[in-house]
């Protein structure tokens, strides 16, 4: 079976910090690049990050670049997304995706995070 599980949100205040985790299994880890993808209450999805299947190549929303860094860890299987200097405008559930041309997506289930005072 597939899993995405997505963890580490949660509430902080501006200028703050988290480590969101996703632990993958059921799959190839190691050949699918992976992705970071938001949703904001009343707001459609915003892709916020990516990192190719090697990890050597990451790419960023101009929204979070300078603040956020996505790394991986393909002997855990798991894929972070460090945020800091958390804004309120950051608030949403995060969710990672494992893409791969010619095979299907796969998604977590989200985390919420929140940055309010």
């Amino acid at each position: 079976e597939v899993q995405l599980v997505e963890s580490g949100g949660g509430l902080v205040q501006p200028g703050g910090s988290l480590r969101l985790s996703c632990a993958a299994s059921g799959f190839t880890f190691g050949n699918y690049d992976m992705c970071w993808v938001r949703q904001a209450p009343g707001k459609g999805p915003e892709w916020v990050s990516a990192i190719n299947s090697g990890g050597g190549s990451t790419y960023y929303a101009d929204s979070v670049k300078g603040r956020f860094t996505i790394s991986r860890d393909n002997a855990k299987k798991t894929v972070y997304l460090q945020m800091n200097s958390l804004k309120p405008e950051d608030t949403a559930m995060y969710y990672c995706k494992a893409f791969l041309v010619g095979a299907y997506d796969y998604w977590g289930q989200g985390t919420q995070v929140t940055v309010s005072s």
